[in-house]
């Protein structure tokens, strides 16, 4: 970025401040449960505190449950055994921490620590990593149409020529996926995941699946429960994902954004004081597209907009990050750097490129994809709400290039499942809060816990609120639900602090 560049950004803040489908019937018996067999977990799983311990394993399953004699992979498992008494124990409770794509081996260890003990003194936790994540058959769809360049093109098309080469990445990055998966495309699906589930909660001698899934991990839930009503157990679903084809749910999630960035930039706003942004939610907003057309226009050691947007994009789901992406847009106003908006890990990562694949493989064997044309109107209609929109989450638009064409969407819910329990933030912008209600239809009699005055993705045992925690761990521990709804207060717009950290 040009002096000059930086100069006007800084003068122009500085002037603001003054339908489904129905089941499958069974054609074949279903196998003999395998056992599993838990020892040592590989490096990437972290130990818990003494004296609990962590025990992975490897469970075969077939490729395509509907043909259980043909090819298998290997799906990886861990547990942190309960630690309470005999007389406390519950049995085992599957987590799944999102994506689709995101590794679950870990979580075992990270979501239990932040269970309450009443909890972790009831159940075995199991993690582990979906079909075509983490270490069970990883999938690898190599450079995927360019999404790793650094630094990447402009995600948000203005124009016409730009809209024909956004469509064409699309394609480029269907067709690296096909070029290097396209025997396990059709196979790497939600609803197998969901059968690799119910092989999880057979080699473990349980009667049912309880489960905690947070974001995808509700999806994934919901598609158990379709699937398996009557071996459902307690399903705590956190930050819900409604029941849409995956690209309708990546538009309601992108307008969500706009809504929840016009927050932050009244927020960065109201501590002009702190952030020297301006003292307007459009005066920050103008210091905001200041350095995105900065980036755009001179990229800073391969960070250029599509990086920008996904830095955005990642601290807008977490009120927590709110603070550091504000300090990012200073320094870079400043002095031109982007060291604070750059993220810890690399995008180019090879846990990166597995869950970026993962995530298009899963969503795109889920549902049939979209028309190209309708992404590109789509898009022109989020720019007439907000000309820069953030667009990052957009990952089903490659769908619309596919080989693989799957004949129905996945099913979620079952009026034959017990009542679940759903949990939701009322400004979550990344699983906003309309997917909870339209999800509990399909679940009759299920209960929501909504938190109010808060602005983040993922609740319980996330956000330390005591309403919602008590009540989900009740849920799981005893199965009792609340007699009705609950909506709990949570801490609204996040604390400033008065210095630069």
């Amino acid at each position: 970025m040009s002096r000059r560049t930086v100069l006007l950004c800084v003068l122009a803040a500085a002037a603001a401040a003054l339908p489904a489908a129905p089941a499958q019937a069974r054609t074949t018996p279903p196998p003999a449960p395998a056992a599993l067999h838990f020892g040592a977990c590989p490096d990437t799983v972290p130990q818990p505190t003494v004296p609990d311990r962590v025990e992975c394993a490897r469970l075969s399953v077939p490729l395509d449950w509907a043909r259980p004699d043909g090819r298998r992979i290997v799906v990886a498992v861990s547990r942190v055994p309960a630690s309470g008494t005999p007389a406390e124990h519950r049995g085992a409770l599957l987590v799944n921490p999102g994506g689709p794509g995101g590794s679950g081996l870990p979580y075992a260890v990270t979501k239990r620590a932040r269970l309450p003990e009443s909890v972790r003194r009831a159940y075995d936790v199991i993690g582990f990593d979906p079909r075509g994540a983490g270490q069970s058959a990883p999938v690898d769809c190599g450079p995927m149409g360019g999404l790793f360049d650094s630094p990447g093109a402009d995600p948000v098309p203005v124009g016409s020529t730009a809209e024909q080469a956004y469509l064409a990445s699309l394609r480029r990055m269907a067709d690296d996926c096909a070029a290097r998966e396209a025997d396990v495309l059709p196979y790497f699906s939600t609803e197998q995941i969901a059968r690799d589930m119910d092989a999880i909660r057979a080699a473990l001698g349980e009667p049912r699946t309880n489960f905690l899934g947070v974001s995808y991990g509700t999806y994934l839930g919901a598609a158990y429960a379709a699937r398996f009503p009557q071996r459902t157990g307690r399903m705590v679903l956190d930050s819900v994902v409604g029941p849409w084809d995956w690209y309708d749910f990546d538009v309601v999630q992108s307008r969500a954004l706009l809504r929840q960035r016009d927050t932050f930039f009244a927020w960065a706003a109201a501590h002009a004081d702190r952030f020297a942004l301006g003292d307007s939610a459009q005066a920050v907003r103008q210091a905001y597209l200041c350095v995105r057309e900065g980036l755009a226009a001179h990229p800073v050691a391969g960070f250029g907009p599509a990086e920008f947007d996904r830095a955005v994009y990642r601290a807008l789901g977490r009120t927590e990050r709110w603070t550091g992406l504000a300090d990012g847009l200073r320094a870079y106003l400043r002095d031109g750097t982007i060291a604070a908006l750059r993220p810890a890990t690399a995008f180019d990562s090879p846990d990166s490129h597995t869950y970026e694949s993962a995530n298009r493989v899963t969503k795109c064997a889920d549902g049939p994809g979209p028309a190209p044309r309708r992404i590109l109107a789509d898009i022109r209609r989020t720019r007439t709400l907000d000309p820069q929109p953030v667009l990052a989450g957009m990952e089903a638009s490659t769908c619309a290039y596919w080989p693989h064409r799957p004949a129905h969407r996945t099913r979620l819910g079952s009026p034959e499942a017990p009542p679940l329990l759903l949990v939701a933030s009322v400004h979550d912008p990344v699983t906003p809060i309309e997917g909870a209600h339209q999800l509990r239809r399909l679940l009759p009699g299920s209960r929501l816990i909504t938190l109010d005055h808060d602005y983040s993705h993922g609740v319980f045992a996330s956000r330390g609120n005591t309403c919602v925690d008590k009540r989900a761990a009740a849920y799981l521990v005893d199965g009792t639900l609340p007699a009705t709804d609950v909506r709990c207060t949570g801490p609204g717009l996040p604390q400033v602090p008065r210095t630069v950290s």
